[in-house]
This record gives structure tokens, sequence and C-alpha cells, in this order.
């Protein structure tokens, strides 16, 4: 009898032993678990997070440095048209009766540009006549071929705009904007004053009429001398107001006042303006123009402290172009 109960408790106690195997962690096993864990881990995700703000970060400088690169090379192939270039006197200086101290400042709209824009939100740093394509415009009849398509060339006056304001749609950096204003296509016999507004010209048809407030430059003017003072003369049409909207080039310009920083042009005069992100310098003589942007990547990255500093210049990527119009306009 003693035997059997020896067996039966020693199977008894196997038994418990192996229940006790396999019902669990002790809570101390769990502990050191946890911690050993936590050790491995938390490096990790910081390494992880670290990769990803990265990663963010240098797509941020990407992203700005194509957009800089296509919005230089769009304004380098606007310019190439170019017949004449104002430079910073005509754009800083209002319309008068006096020539050769005439600007054209308010004769180009900041009202126009974006809503609550005025003199110190909505800047022209870029103003200048081109001769503008237009294919298909005539359309010519003969005895041998009816409907006959030509294509002509008319001028139309371009302003670009750098723009700080605190609209809500745009970045909490700069951006610029391009207004264009274009003239009809004349003919050379028709009726007189066929389009609103110009009661003294003669165009092709109504669908083909100069856009609201245009006006051509007047090389004739008796009063000016020299071609500067006839092209800073120039002052909008009366008859009708612009009705064109500026559209929006590229965001995210660095908006960093220029202050006390000595900007030095190569050739020809520095343009107005008060930030770095967008100027030039202008030759009205050679009809040449030098275009300096700089875009602002920390804008993306985080809605303040990001303006210009030696520190985060890798956010700040730069371009420039120097662009010497096509056209040539003469004046005795």
């Amino acid at each position: 009898m003693k035997n059997v109960l020896k067996f039966l408790l020693s199977i008894q106690l196997k038994r418990s032993k192996f229940v006790q195997q396999v019902n669990g962690f002790t809570l101390i096993e769990l502990l050191v678990a946890l911690v050993l864990a936590f050790l491995v881990l938390t490096p990790l995700l910081f390494f992880m997070v670290n990769i990803l703000t990265t990663d963010q970060k240098e797509q941020a400088k990407a992203n700005s440095e194509q957009e800089i690169q296509t919005a230089v090379d769009y304004i380098a192939n606007d310019l190439q048209q170019a017949v004449y270039i104002y430079d910073k006197t005509a754009l800083t200086t209002n319309s008068n009766t006096l020539p050769g101290s005439s600007g054209i400042k308010d004769q180009i709209p900041p009202s126009k540009i974006a809503t609550g824009c005025n003199s110190s939100t909505c800047q022209p740093i870029l103003v200048f006549w081109k001769r503008k394509f237009l294919s298909g415009a005539i359309t010519l009849s003969s005895s041998t071929t009816a409907n006959k398509i030509d294509d002509t060339f008319v001028y139309s006056l371009v302003v670009y705009y750098l723009i700080k304001d605190s609209i809500t749609t745009w970045s909490n950096a700069a951006r610029i904007a391009r207004f264009e204003i274009t003239d009809g296509v004349v003919a050379a016999n028709g009726t007189t004053g066929n389009c609103t507004g110009y009661p003294n010209d003669t165009y092709i048809d109504t669908t083909h009429c100069p856009d609201p407030g245009f006006q051509r430059f007047n090389l004739n003017l008796a009063s000016a001398a020299g071609l500067t003072q006839k092209m800073n003369s120039w002052k909008a049409t009366a008859s009708t107001a612009y009705t064109q909207q500026a559209s929006v080039l590229i965001d995210y310009i660095d908006q960093t006042s220029i202050g006390s920083t000595v900007l030095n042009c190569p050739t020809g005069t520095l343009s107005s303006g008060n930030y770095m992100g967008f100027y030039t310098c202008v030759d009205v003589a050679n009809t040449t123009a030098q275009v300096f942007l700089r875009g602002n990547a920390l804008a993306r990255l985080q809605t303040s402290n990001f303006d210009y500093s030696s520190n985060n210049q890798t956010y700040f990527p730069t371009a420039s172009v120097r662009v010497q119009g096509r056209g040539y306009l003469f004046s005795k």
C-alpha cells in the first residue's frame, strides 16, 4: 500500500510540473521582456522617424528646385520675345506730363492681381512689351483659294508681380503672378470703331479686339525725346477698365526682406522690390534682363520661422537667367 501511494504521488508531482510549464510566463519574465523590447524598439522607432523626416525635407527641397528652374525657364522664353523692358524708374514712378520723369507704376493694375492687392503687397518686378505670335488669326480670300489662313504678330504688355500677402489659399511665403494685356488684330481696311472702347481703330472682326485697358505705345510722341521717355509715357486706355486676372506662376518664393543687403547687377540697373525671392537687373538700351529667383522649401514644412539664414540656406534653392529680347523698337 505504501508503495502504491508513493507511485501515485510521483505521478501527481510530475503532472503538476508539466501544467506549470504550459500555463504562461511569470510577472518577472514579462517585465524583463518589456524592458528588452523597449530598449530594442525605441532606437528603431527614432531611426524610422528620422528617416521619414529627412525624406520629407529632401522631397520639399527637390520640389522647390524643380519649380524654381521651371519658372526661370518660362520667364526666359517669355522674355525672348521682348521689344522693350522697363527699368526701376518706370516701375516706381507714377505717370505725369513731364517727359523723362514719368513712369507706369499707376498704369499697371495691382488690384487685378489678387483680392486685396496694393502697391505694398503686389510689387511689379519685371515689366516688358513683347511681340505675341497668333496662329491662324487672319483669314484671306483670293480668286484661287478661299478662306486662306495666315499668322500674325501683335504687341502685348506683360507684368510679373511678386506677391506677399496673408491670403490662405497660398503659402505663407511669397509667390509670383503673371499679368498680360494684348492688342487686337488690326485690319488694313474695314469699319472704324468695331471694337468697344476703340472708336478710332479698325480690327479684322469683333473676336480679335484688344484686351480691355490695352493701348499701344506711341513712338511718335513729340513731347518726349528718346525711346525711354516715349515708353515711360505710356498710359492705359481710359475708356475701358482692365478685366484680366493674373495667373500665379509659382508659389513658395522666398519672402525674406532685402533690408540692408547690397545687390549688385552685373549689367543694367536693379529692379524694384523689397524681397530676395524675385528681382531683376535691366539693361534698357540692350533690351536685356537678368532674372534672379530664390525658393523657400522651409515654408512647405513649417508655418513659422522660415526666413532665410546662413544655417538653413540649403532650403532656399536659387536660379538665374540672363535674356536678351529678340525684338527691337526704333525711335528717332
